[in-house]
């Protein structure tokens, strides 16, 4: 072996680049172990919305194009090398954990791309790859800054050094990229009355964290807060092995929000739910999305089905953490009239004109249907407000009690329906779930505009015994029936349909204190408080 060609040798075990005749087999070698490492990782319950390179592998961090070849025809290959680890870093002072925020997409803030991405830990950015034709190589270059973090191996590296930093100093970041909880942790949760502390020295409640509000998405935010009071939903979350085989970002980006939320070593008291809006954007086909003011009840309704299918469940009670925490069962009674009798009827009746007789009416003439249908949400309609002011001149705001708009789902009161055809309809609770979600039909739209009804519901905050105002199913054998209920949170909107703004009560658990939540301000609030409000949308727990 000639001189050069031996030290060409040697040049690739020491991981540079290197150009020889056998160039193009190696790149096409390289190219199928980065697609079966891509295929290793989506077996491997990583997250779909990207297809990840494999980290430490890589040179340069992005795949190769035309560009990257050099005159003599030969590819600039990345290759295997064997990184130095080093505990002793000189520049880990320069680390700024004020400005890191790990709440955006993981994309690269040059090329744009989220494959290999890095943080600069000390201006924040996203940067892509670490090898020499790299954007965080390039920066750390030009702008000075050498420690970054892989943003999915969450490991730290010192550019352009290229070694592997192992300091314990850097745990928090960890934990801060990627929260975590053990299963023995979220037991405890509901009874930790411990504050944190924030990095501007704010203190902040784990679980009653602001949520930014990108532009008019908070009827996302007081979605997320009212779930978030659903204890077994909140577990099942905050521990990603119980979802790691489902394919969906949304629910992993659900899961990601829940750990951040309830996280207790948060750098900033509050975060920013972008991430999740991008994935609802996606998977709603921008039926929600940022900066279009949506309703709740419907984000509600579309997130939990949504949540459902993609966890795998099927039209089975229990068949997914949705379905067993929010799933009821209604029966429904329809009485339609009978076409054929009621042209019968016309008939007779011109007879009866032209003779002068009369005939009995025929007692056949509604068709009655029967029918078990499951729930996630009740409707409760609102009586109609008043149409004329007072001596004063003013609107009187009609107060109703919740027990009244309950006896809608009694077995014997009948709503009348006009589509899809005019029917008369009776319904009757024949299971009540765990979490019981009401909402109050507050706006009706016509050919013209959206109406409010103003009208206040007077809600019990503790102990809704519901086996007093509707017929309950008897439960089987030594099942006790549990009909009591405690509310956990009350999503409320303020201002005029269309447009407006919602903010939400919810309980802590831990002191059974009550705290109104409206994006990113969070403040305590008397129980007293939740029951003066214009209620839309409520979630009442069952007492055990």
């Amino acid at each position: 072996m000639s001189l050069k060609r031996q030290r060409d040798a040697e040049i690739n075990v020491d991981g540079d680049e290197i150009g020889d005749e056998n160039g193009a087999e190696d790149h096409s070698y390289n190219k199928k172990r980065r697609q079966d490492s891509t295929l290793e990782s989506a077996d491997n319950g990583l997250l779909p919305l990207a297809s990840y390179g494999d980290d430490d592998d890589d040179e340069d961090g992005y795949g190769e194009d035309e560009d990257d070849r050099d005159e003599n025809g030969a590819v600039q290959e990345r290759r295997q090398r064997l990184v130095e680890i080093r505990k002793d870093c000189p520049y880990l002072d320069t680390v700024n954990r004020q400005v890191l925020d790990f709440d955006f997409e993981k994309f690269c803030s040059v090329s744009l791309s989220n494959l290999n991405v890095y943080a600069c830990l000390v201006c924040g950015k996203y940067y892509q790859g670490r090898g020499r034709n790299s954007h965080a190589y390039t920066h750390s270059l030009e702008a000075g800054h050498h420690v970054y973090i892989n943003l999915r191996t969450e490991k730290a590296y010192c550019l352009p050094d290229g070694y592997e930093v192992n300091d314990p100093s850097l745990d928090d970041i960890r934990h801060v990229l990627n929260p975590r909880f053990s299963r023995e942790q979220v037991e405890q949760l509901d009874t930790i009355k411990q504050w944190s502390r924030a990095l501007d020295g704010s203190d902040y409640l784990p679980g009653m964290v602001g949520l930014n509000n990108i532009k008019e998405t908070d009827f996302v935010n007081v979605t997320i807060q009212s779930l978030m009071r659903v204890t077994p939903l909140r577990n099942f979350f905050l521990i990603p092995e119980n979802y790691q085989n489902c394919k969906s970002p949304l629910v992993h980006r659900f899961g990601e929000l829940t750990r951040k939320i309830w996280h207790s070593r948060n750098f900033k008291g509050q975060v920013s739910p972008h991430e999740f809006l991008q994935a609802v954007m996606v998977a709603s086909k921008k039926r929600f999305r940022i900066g279009a003011q949506s309703d709740p009840v419907e984000f509600m309704s579309w997130l939990l089905n949504t949540l459902h299918a993609d966890l795998g469940g099927t039209k089975k009670s229990n068949s997914s953490i949705i379905y067993k925490c929010f799933q009821g069962q209604l029966e429904v009674v329809k009485e339609i009239q009978n076409r054929k009798v009621n042209e019968k009827k016309e008939e007779t009746e011109k007879q009866q004109k032209v003779t002068g007789m009369e005939d009995k009416a025929e007692p056949d003439d509604v068709v009655r249907e029967i029918c078990r249908m499951p729930f996630l949400m009740l409707g409760l309609d609102l009586p109609p407000p008043p149409l004329f002011k007072d001596v004063m001149e003013k609107n009187i705001i009609p107060q109703v009690p919740l027990f009244n708009i309950l006896k809608k789902f009694d077995g014997e009161s009948i709503t009348e329906v006009v589509r899809p055809q005019i029917a008369r309809m009776r319904y009757r609770v024949t299971r009540l779930p765990q979490y019981l979600i009401l909402h109050m039909r507050r706006f009706t739209k016509n050919n013209f505009f959206v109406e409010k009804n103003p009208t206040l519901v007077n809600f019990p905050v503790k102990n809704l015994e519901l086996k007093d105002y509707i017929p309950l199913p008897v439960p089987n054998g030594n099942e006790k029936l549990r009909s009591k209920y405690d509310l956990i949170a009350n999503i409320v909107h303020d201002g005029k349909p269309g447009e407006g703004s919602y903010r939400v009560f919810v309980q802590r658990k831990s002191e059974e204190g009550w705290y109104e939540m409206q994006d990113l301000h969070v403040s305590e609030t008397l129980p007293q408080m939740v029951a003066l409000s214009e209620a839309y949308m409520q979630i009442y727990e069952q007492q055990q």
